[in-house]
């Protein structure tokens, strides 16, 4: 397993953008790494996952034309970057780490998977 530690979180106003990281304590070269968010009183939302190569990303319905999910394997860092923020993105952002040489043939929205978690960061979009 990796350790994960997520930053970037932080207030910012509707129609803005901000870049989340997340370090990982290893080599995540054999690594999907998803985000997913938790905002307050809800379950945990799947926002967007990469697979290993970059040649696979998924994204949530809610989230896809305004984030972008990409990696950087050789700083062992995967980057989200939000734009056009709307306050129903207010949430904890975590990473999730899931071990996948192959880089294929798992749903990559499903939480069960991910075998190591951060612990998250703080976004939160005011009106």
């Amino acid at each position: 397993q990796v350790q994960l530690v997520e930053s970037g979180g932080e207030l910012v106003q509707v129609g803005g953008s901000l870049r989340l990281s997340c370090v990982a304590s290893g080599r995540i070269s054999e690594y999907t790494l998803g985000w997913w968010r938790r905002a307050a009183g809800k379950e945990r939302e799947f926002v967007a996952a990469i697979n290993w190569r970059g040649s696979i990303r998924n994204y949530a319905d809610s989230v896809k034309g305004r984030f972008t999910i990409s990696r950087d394997n050789a700083k062992n860092t995967v980057f989200l970057q939000m734009d056009s923020l709307k306050p129903e993105d207010t949430a904890v952002y975590s990473c999730g780490a899931h071990r996948n040489p192959s880089g294929e043939g798992f749903d990559n929205a499903d939480g069960q998977i991910y075998d190591s978690w951060g612990r998250g960061t703080q976004v939160i979009v005011s009106s």
